[in-house]
């Protein structure tokens, strides 16, 4: 049965923020784990000029032994094709468990582009390398039966997520995340982490590029490594986060599950910086590798 754990704190006027582009991904469609009705919340308070899914918006791996399906999932998707039917450019970057779709690599549907990578210049013309991330990744390149085993791992410790917050929505408790838990309090989990942050950034630099958003991992993050800006978009399966960039050409994280009760604020003080609705600058041009 599908878990709705997530509850969003609407303001009296449903306000909605603007940015110039939003980066989300791993939102794993297709499992009991995607949080698509938070996904859908805050769809509905965000906009932007352009949007990229940076990978694994579907669970293909997942989908092979069997779908599992919510009208939730079809929210996210009727919202997300009515974004690129009103015009906003839509940038699909495929990962590895949508990895099916990187055989169709440079196609392109109306507003949608498909793409295994993609160069994004930003408001301060700074090139960064939008890739999902699973290429940097050591357990992705080695078997297919390392990565079921690691996969099988993974889904044990969802199933303990969903468990330990049915029994916490029981007593009062609010949403949280055991594999967070685990990768911010284990040695070996928290090397992983920085090692593959530390590749991706490297990896960045040595094409040429300012920085790189990446997912993957489903550990958030906007840093700074060796002179590169690292961008983790997170994931819509623990944590709930995405990257935004303003019309300045700053990035942001966004926590989402933690960023209801901030939204007024943060809408506020968009309209001291912009007016009543930000400024749109002149977008640069976005090429595709």
């Amino acid at each position: 049965m599908y878990l709705d754990t997530y509850a969003t704190q609407k303001t009296a006027k449903e306000l909605s923020l603007k940015y110039r582009t939003l980066f989300i991904s791993d939102v794993h469609l297709g499992t009991k784990d995607c949080k698509a009705d938070a996904l859908n919340d805050f769809l509905k308070h965000y906009s932007c000029d352009q949007l990229y899914l940076v990978g694994d918006i579907f669970d293909g791996w997942k989908m092979r032994s069997g779908v599992f399906w919510h009208k939730h999932f079809n929210k996210v998707i009727r919202r997300i094709l009515k974004l690129a039917k009103n015009g906003t450019p839509i940038y699909y970057i495929t990962g590895n468990h949508d990895e099916f779709l990187r055989k169709y690599a440079n196609m392109q549907f109306d507003n949608i582009q498909l793409h295994n990578r993609f160069t994004h210049v930003t408001a301060q013309n700074k090139r960064f390398l939008i890739i999902h991330g699973d290429q940097f990744e050591s357990v992705t390149r080695c078997s297919k039966a390392l990565k079921y085993i690691g996969d099988k791992g993974y889904d044990i410790l969802m199933q303990i997520n969903r468990l330990s917050n049915r029994i916490r929505a029981r007593y009062g408790y609010g949403y949280w995340s055991f594999a967070a838990f685990l990768k911010t309090h284990i040695k070996r989990a928290k090397e992983y982490i920085h090692d593959y942050e530390v590749a991706v950034a490297h990896g960045a630099k040595r094409q040429g590029f300012d920085g790189v958003v990446c997912g993957h991992i489903h550990q958030a993050a906007n840093k700074t490594i060796e002179g590169i800006s690292y961008l983790n978009t997170g994931d819509w399966v623990e944590s709930c986060t995405a990257i935004a960039e303003d019309y300045d050409g700053n990035f942001h994280l966004i926590d989402w599950l933690n960023h209801p009760k901030n939204i007024e604020k943060q809408a506020r003080r968009q309209s001291k910086l912009y007016g009543t609705r930000p400024r749109q600058k002149e977008l640069s041009l976005t090429e595709a590798d």
